[in-house]
């Protein structure tokens, strides 16, 4: 017997990384929001590798901290390793990457999102949509719950008709050996989404007494590490070590006599899997030449044995999997506490969303997630906060949000998966953004803190510590125009010792400092740098000066672009009528339904002379329009 269970602005079904970003962004618009999760024991659990961040991944946490999210701050809390990595490359793919502790992270989160006003979470199994005249109105739980809201969003990760396989095993489940979500796959497909099968993959566990740490090679965090939100000042966070070992020819002799039972090559596995994080197995056939393959030792928490094996993703037998780490240097008498898995999910054709991410479908109804066709906490994360964000909007009759491609990668990556769809789970690259210079991980803020002000995601006393901090970093600029540096002895030789050519006469200190061996740390004895200047903000002033050339050229890049994003398409084209454009073109125009000019010459088909015919038919069209008036 089904009863009336609740009505709410805005239900989130799925506590992921996803789901929590999405919930905390649409209560703190002011929506009265529901939480819908399998398990409260599995909110915001890390199923995979307990870390965040990492090129790309870590400039995304970052952008959702611009925004207001919750993902930055929490890590900062709760992470037991923190590093830079690529500090000896360009800032553009300077990226931050945090190991987490697993369990501290999921308490923390969880605890954060019962502390929220406005936010109810709530345990219960979501197996059916209720749709009324094309529109959302709310779900029904297993228990015949029936909850109602004005908005739905779905971020159910890999629990959709979730089956997991090791070797001839295979059985129905979420990831961890969670209930999965198999009545809620079968509505979307009575309501006419179009859904992809993908596989995904997760390495064994071990425990800690049994490596021996001395075969391996030592990863310490860095000595003063940076944080992923602009709020964390500090941290006493004390800090793990993670360990380097390599496979062995053992390892391969052991795959290679294995392979036939690999549920990848025997036909099994139906999903595809991600390309940038293949299988164990799966390296070892595609890299023949390869002799040996990168595998890292990562604890999973301060007050647990386990530890991750990174890089050795597997969906082997068990006893080959065990076989296989004890042919690995270091862990020789390991002893495996779980078995790592693949696991296959359902996901919803990323093509059929608007770049809100709602869905074309059925109005008011989101996703987010790996429900989306991508791979990574970070990914998630991102679409998670866009997609609260929008449904929030779509309630409280505000504009929507959209991140373009040259105001973040979570713009990058939405755009991506509406506009191209995706084969395999989408992974976000650095060369994935075309301006990549512009969305860096230092100025996350620069680029987003005003949108998250605007819809009050962002405080009133964060938003003037941000406005300060851009003025000081404007002023500080315009200031190293005008002061001089002396051509003097100690100069010559702070220059003499970068290898840099002496001055011949007094230099303004912007010149010295787009030098590419000068630092601003090797100015700051001749500038009297101002007290309130603080390290985040001299980075920002040695980026900027430095990168000034090419960062002009992006916007300029930028701007050229705008204009084809300006030039809105009208809903109701019918692509069918337009006359010279291919036929493959008609097609995927009319399947995705562009919003723009510049988003229709993204899609793949659709070639430069298809956008000038579409151009010149849509000068008729708006003609034709603004006579009928």
């Amino acid at each position: 017997m089904s009863y009336e269970a609740g009505q709410y602005d805005v239900i989130v079904i799925g506590a992921g990384h996803a789901g929590c970003e999405a919930a905390l962004a649409a209560a703190r618009m002011g929506c009265e929001t529901l939480l819908l999760t399998i398990n409260l024991d599995m909110v915001a659990f890390m199923p995979c590798n307990p870390s965040i961040g990492g090129p790309a991944k870590g400039h995304v946490v970052r952008e959702i901290d611009a925004l207001g999210g919750e993902m930055g701050r929490n890590i900062d809390k709760t992470f037991i390793q923190m590093r830079m990595l690529n500090t000896g490359k360009g800032p553009a793919v300077h990226a931050l990457r945090a190991q987490a502790d697993k369990f501290l992270y999921q308490h923390t989160m969880k605890q954060t999102i019962e502390e929220t006003d406005k936010l109810t979470l709530r345990q219960g199994l979501v197996e059916e949509l209720i749709v009324e005249d094309g529109v959302v109105i709310g779900v029904i739980t297993k228990s015949q719950a029936i909850y109602r809201a004005k908005t739905v969003v779905l971020t159910t990760g890999t629990y959709l008709r979730g089956k997991i396989i090791m070797g001839e095993l295979m059985y129905d489940s979420g990831p961890n050996n969670q209930q999965p979500s198999v009545k809620l796959s079968e509505s979307l497909r009575q309501l006419g989404f179009q859904l992809a099968r993908f596989k995904t993959g997760t390495p064994p566990r071990v425990h800690k007494d049994s490596i021996d740490f001395g075969q391996t090679e030592i990863q310490p965090g860095d000595e003063n590490p940076k944080f992923f939100s602009y709020e964390t000042q500090y941290s006493e966070n004390e800090q793990l070590p993670c360990w380097l070992t390599y496979t062995s020819e053992e390892t391969l002799r052991v795959i290679n006599d294995n392979i036939h039972r690999s549920p990848l090559f025997s036909g099994a596995i139906e999903g595809t899997g991600p390309r940038y994080c293949p299988s164990i197995e799966d390296k070892v056939v595609r890299f023949a030449d390869k002799p040996k393959h990168q595998i890292f030792l990562e604890p999973e928490g301060r007050n647990t044995s386990e530890y991750y094996v990174q890089g050795l993703s597997t969906s082997m037998p068990e006893d080959v999997q065990l076989s296989i780490l004890r042919s690995i240097p270091g862990l020789e008498k390991v002893e495996m506490m779980r078995t790592g898995y693949a696991i296959e999910y359902d996901a919803v054709v990323p093509t059929q969303l608007w770049p809100t991410l709602e869905t074309k479908l059925v109005p008011g109804l989101f996703t987010a997630g790996q429900i989306n066709g991508t791979s990574g906490y970070e990914e998630a994360a991102g679409q998670g906060i866009i997609a609260g964000i929008n449904a929030a909007c779509k309630v409280l009759g505000k504009e929507p949000v959209i991140v373009s491609r040259s105001q973040g990668y979570i713009g990058v990556m939405i755009d991506d998966l509406v506009t191209k769809g995706t084969n395999d789970p989408y992974r976000l690259l650095t060369s994935r953004a075309e301006y990549r210079l512009l969305l860096r991980h230092d100025n996350a803020d620069l680029r987003l803190t005003p949108t998250g002000y605007e819809i009050g995601l962002i405080s009133e006393e964060r938003y003037v510590r941000f406005l300060a901090k851009k003025q000081l970093v404007e002023r500080e600029i315009e200031r190293l125009k005008e002061t001089k540096v002396k051509a003097d002895g100690e100069a010559q030789q702070m220059l003499a010792n970068l290898g840099s050519s002496p001055l011949q006469h007094s230099t303004d200190a912007l010149s010295l400092l787009r030098r590419p061996e000068v630092a601003y740390a090797h100015l700051e004895p001749f500038i009297d740098v101002p007290a309130e200047l603080t390290e985040e903000m001299k980075e920002q002033v040695e980026i900027q000066v430095k990168y000034a050339g090419y960062i002009e050229k992006q916007l300029l890049q930028v701007e050229r672009l705008a204009k084809m994003e300006k030039k809105r398409i009208p809903s109701d084209i019918d692509y069918m009528d337009v006359n010279g454009i291919a036929s493959e073109a008609k097609q995927k125009l009319s399947d995705i339904r562009p919003l723009s000019i510049g988003q229709a010459s993204r899609i793949a088909g659709v070639t430069p002379a298809d956008i000038s015919i579409l151009l010149v038919y849509l000068e008729h069209y708006n003609r034709v329009v603004a006579a009928r008036g």
